[in-house]
């Protein structure tokens, strides 16, 4: 993984190309913000979406322009979910929208496969994965500086022209994040323990709230609230992230699962009445928790910028 210099397998690209006009497929949170990134930039954005009314709103909040470009632009950036872009990039690419494609879809594998599958211009298309977000959805939460300082993912494979990973690169930094260059495949396994797994344990936190009453949940505090924030993210989306990324997702869980039943197990032998068991129930628990912190340590030690 680098944060440098051209990707493995990419050819040599051209040190004068700039990235001048650019297009937006999907004006939800993402794409919204990349657009008023870039248009505040100075750089001419088109914005489309499968709803006219959401590319209009975009433009409303000065993300650029709800029309199909005149002539292809510089760079396409398809901001949809990961199952939808094999195929809009199919559309597109066919369409003559841009000379270039990227995306900002957070698992890579199984579109790129399916890219190949298609037939599709490789050598103009480079995977991207900015990691940042919020729980709100659509184009009201956009936000220009919701990539400012985070980490920002270039996945290039074998036929990754270098025009466009520059153009891509050029892009990231316009929207002030930092990129960083890694494999599809490892990508994929990285987001299903940053992200991924997360999401679906926060939401199972929450889930348990549903049929709280009024009165246990007048005592949750702060805790319960940032464990259980990333829950909000729009089902829809999620069941699409989870079952594109079911594999590393499942390889993450099943590492949870294991320490829940030694969990479980330990609260049963706190509560016997023999000591050792009780004994060995408190010291499996403690090992838990200390792996805990030292794993929150880890992640206190590095800045978002930090991959």
């Amino acid at each position: 993984m680098t944060e440098h210099g051209p990707p493995p397998g990419a050819a040599a690209h051209d040190e004068g190309v700039r990235l001048r006009t650019a297009a937006v497929v999907g004006t939800g949170l993402i794409g919204t913000s990349v657009a008023l990134a870039l248009s505040a930039r100075g750089v001419v954005t088109y914005l489309l979406d499968r709803d006219p009314a959401t590319a209009r709103t975009a433009a409303s909040l000065g993300a650029g322009l709800a029309a199909f470009p005149p002539a292809p632009v510089d760079l396409a950036v398809l901001a949809m979910p990961p199952s939808k872009i094999a195929g809009a990039l199919v559309e597109y690419q066919r369409a003559g929208l841009a000379e270039h494609f990227t995306d900002v879809g957070s698992v890579k594998v199984p579109a790129e496969l399916a890219m190949r599958t298609a037939d599709c211009d490789l050598s103009r298309y480079v995977g991207g994965h900015p990691m940042a977000g919020r729980e709100q959805s659509g184009p009201l939460a956009a936000d220009a500086g919701l990539f400012r300082g985070r980490p920002w993912v270039l996945t290039p494979s074998e036929r990754t022209g270098g025009t466009v990973v520059e153009l891509a690169r050029q892009l990231i930094e316009l929207c002030g994040a930092c990129p960083v260059t890694m494999p599809a495949e490892l990508h994929d396994r990285t987001v299903a323990l940053t992200s991924h797994a997360p999401h679906l344990v926060s939401a199972l936190i929450a889930g348990r709230l549903a049929q709280a009453d009024d009165q246990q949940l007048r005592l949750a505090g702060r805790g319960l609230r940032d464990v259980t924030r990333i829950a909000l993210g729009d089902p829809e989306l999620w069941s699409d992230i989870l079952r594109s990324n079911a594999t590393a997702v499942l390889e993450v869980l099943r590492e949870v699962a294991d320490d829940l039943a030694v969990a479980v197990a330990a609260l049963d032998w706190l509560g016997d009445l023999d000591p050792d068991l009780r004994r060995r129930g408190e010291e499996e628990l403690r090992a838990l928790l200390a792996a805990g912190v030292t794993g929150r340590g880890r992640l206190a030690e590095r800045s978002p910028a930090q991959v």
